[in-house]
């Protein structure tokens, strides 16, 4: 059987099935140059050859071994000698031992479809007792797979650019990877679930990461909600019959989401100052307010502020989305339930509302996403602040992802940075897949 000869050959080596048994020898030297290549990165990256030479008397895979062999042994050894110029540097071993391990699957991926193709071939061969003309396997091969061939250079792009320091983050929550542990002056360990246990555990670590959760999900929700009932209200203002002049009023509208949004919560920073702010004087000339309101220095009234700003800033887009929905919506339903005696209030929240919520409903899952990690939105106005002495590290107003980023950068706390970073993850892809599978834009994908 043709099928069993080309597989167990291709086995050892790559191609040479195709090439003895399938007469395929294009595609046979194909798979025995990437098994070469594969081999030869190794044997040339390292010292195999003097070893096996006798010229290395003393061998060890942290000084002689190969790209693959010495990467593996980074990620699994995290180093064995401390710093300095001649010692490991745990996180370049992290990363080399990631970059190893991912060339290692493409080539395992690239062996299994050798393997696969080996017994295929075969198998085409015992069913027509033909051989396969190389031009009609290529044009066959093309056809079949081009799909994944367009998509390859992407594909390892996207590996090494989003996947790999994803994979990063994650691994760095089973680090002792902090302060007191900072490469290349010492050495980092595996910990296993230690980080986890220590935030849900230790009680001010748990104190603050609940308090910082719970704000997070109102501010998500609060900030969401807000900007886009507040952007609907505004596009059925500019879609009424008796707006003129709707051009001009909506390009002021649009106005705050023109600007980048970094300025305007700078501005509103200096605008909100509880000491000199101008909005504070304004107040106080106009005899409204007796003292000073601290817009950015007391907790609740902080809050609040950022809610405001963050209406300001965000109702624009659904303003503009939703009068794209309004013009395309079907008149003559809301005909039909004049005709029916619906009053206009009665058509807005059985059939405007209804409508218009079907056709954002991805973007107001995404927005929600985006809120969740809105990390301009709090530090660039508040900067978490004000300080509360019962958290560790954070402020009144922090949510989760600038708490991580005072983690990081302020306290190169990266351990627990990292797991929080993997609950946020969890978080947020678990509720975004969950609400995207129950939406109709999505089923109609």
């Amino acid at each position: 059987m043709k099928k069993y000869k080309a597989l167990s050959l291709s086995l050892l080596i790559w191609g040479s099935g195709q090439f003895l048994v399938c007469r395929q020898k294009i595609k046979g030297l194909f798979f025995l140059l990437l098994q070469l290549l594969f081999i030869g990165i190794e044997l040339f990256s390292g010292y195999w050859l003097q070893y096996a030479g006798g010229l290395i008397s003393d061998f060890s895979i942290r000084l002689h071994g190969g790209f693959f062999t010495k990467g593996i042994w980074g990620l699994i050894t995290l180093g064995e000698k401390i710093g300095g110029k001649y010692g490991d540097h745990s996180t370049m071993l992290l990363i080399r031992g990631v970059i190893a391990l991912f060339v290692i699957i493409l080539f395992l991926l690239v062996y299994f479809w050798n393997l696969k193709d080996a017994y295929c071939s075969g198998l085409q061969i015992d069913r027509s007792g033909t051989y396969t003309d190389i031009k009609e396997d290529l044009r066959r091969f093309y056809s079949i797979n081009f799909a994944y061939i367009v998509l390859i250079p992407i594909g390892i792009a996207f590996l090494f650019i989003v996947v790999m320091p994803i994979v990063f983050s994650v691994l760095t929550a089973f680090l002792n990877y902090n302060r007191d542990h900072l490469p290349p002056g010492k050495l980092l360990d595996w910990v296993g679930l230690a980080n986890f246990r220590k935030l849900f555990t230790v009680p001010i670590w748990s104190h603050t990461f609940f308090k910082v959760l719970v704000w997070t999900i109102l501010w998500t929700f609060i900030g969401t909600m807000t900007t886009y009932f507040f952007g609907m209200l505004q596009a059925l203002i500019l879609n009424h019959p008796v707006v003129r002049c709707k051009n001009v009023f909506r390009t002021i509208l649009i106005l705050p989401w023109a600007i980048p949004q970094m300025v305007s919560l700078l501005v509103f920073r200096n605008l909100l100052n509880g000491q000199f702010g101008p909005v504070n004087q304004a107040l106080l000339n106009l005899g409204l307010i007796s003292e000073n309101i601290p817009f950015l220095s007391d907790p609740f009234i902080a809050k609040l502020s950022i809610i405001i700003v963050n209406l300001w800033l965000g109702f624009p887009i659904f303003m503009v989305m939703m009068l794209g929905v309004f013009a395309n919506l079907d008149q003559s339903l809301f005909e039909a339930a004049a005709i029916d005696g619906a009053n206009k209030y009665q058509s807005f929240l059985r059939i405007t509302l209804p409508l218009v919520f079907q056709a954002t409903a991805a973007n107001l899952i995404m927005s929600m996403a985006g809120n969740f990690n809105a990390f301009g939105a709090i530090y660039f106005l508040t900067q978490g602040g004000p300080n509360n002495p019962d958290m560790q590290f954070a402020g009144s107003t922090d949510i989760l992802i600038s708490w991580i980023y005072k983690l990081t950068l302020n306290q190169q706390m990266y351990d627990i940075a990292a797991v929080m970073s993997v609950l946020l993850f969890l978080f947020v892809g678990a509720v975004s897949f969950w609400n995207f599978r129950r939406t109709v834009s999505f089923k109609e994908l």
